[in-house]
């Protein structure tokens, strides 16, 4: 049976869509027949992290308005087997997005044999947020460390816990993962940034992994590459356990304690 994902967070710039690619892209990577879809319609982003922004040609909301079949709209990921994108569109606004709509084309999918679907989800709590997460059996629930995200990430928990078309018909509820990204282990260690346990405690959801904070994201953002391809950097790394422990997988916390360089490595430019 398909099972539904959505990624959000209520602030923006918290890394929704970095994490979106890459978790995809890890379970495509596990074996698993996975689409990504892009829900924020008139700014589009995900596109652009897939590096597959030259080959759209149609999108969500060419499928809800039938000028194109979900075949033509899906692009096939070019690193992945098993990894296709839906992208949003750029030219239209939230409105265009309906509830029935949406769940025409997730079931779709599902008919195609789709294991995951994974939503990315616009900053914020407007319609396409909404509509991101109507139809989620699970969330992964971005939050930086920081009080605003924080917040931010508490209000959307209860948009969760509210909007779910699991929560209205008083199914079983949306099963929520905590996932905190750009993490300094030496900042929270001088107490400049929250610690992962401090948010854990605030929110009361499981932690599903931390992301450390990296200038690797960025130089794959702007390849056009997931950050989880970048093999052998702590970022990756970390976005590989997150994708083990949504599948089951017991794995321990890394990159969240701070090593205090030795004497060696300060003297010639360690931090």
């Amino acid at each position: 049976m398909m099972r539904i994902i959505v990624v959000t967070s209520g602030k923006g710039g918290v890394g929704k869509t970095t994490t979106s690619a890459s978790f995809a892209t890890g379970l495509a990577l596990r074996g698993f027949k996975t689409a990504v879809i892009d829900f924020d319609v008139g700014l589009r982003n995900l596109d652009l992290i897939m590096g597959c922004e030259r080959r759209v040609v149609y999108d969500l909301v060419n499928v809800l308005h039938n000028e194109a079949n979900l075949s033509q709209a899906l692009i096939k990921d070019k690193h992945c087997e098993n990894l296709f994108v839906l992208p949003a569109s750029q030219t239209r606004d939230k409105d265009a997005l309906t509830e029935e709509g949406v769940e025409g084309v997730l079931k779709e999918l599902e008919q195609m044999g789709f294991e995951y679907v994974v939503c990315d989800s616009p900053a914020g709590i407007e319609r396409g947020a909404v509509m991101a997460l109507t139809f989620a059996d699970e969330a992964l629930v971005v939050s930086n460390p920081e009080v605003a995200s924080v917040r931010d990430s508490d209000r959307i928990l209860g948009i969760l816990q509210a909007k779910s078309r699991r929560a209205r018909e008083g199914g079983e509820p949306v099963k929520e993962h905590l996932l905190i990204t750009r993490y300094s282990p030496k900042r929270v260690t001088d107490g400049e940034m929250m610690s992962y346990k401090d948010i854990e405690e605030i929110l009361r959801v499981p932690m599903i992994g931390v992301i450390p904070e990296s200038d690797v994201v960025l130089q794959a953002s702007n390849q056009g590459t997931p950050v989880i391809h970048e093999s052998g950097t702590d970022v990756a790394e970390a976005y590989k356990d997150v994708v083990a422990r949504f599948l089951g997988e017991d794995l321990p916390l890394r990159f969240v304690d701070y090593e205090k360089p030795g004497l060696f490595k300060r003297l010639f430019g360690g931090k």
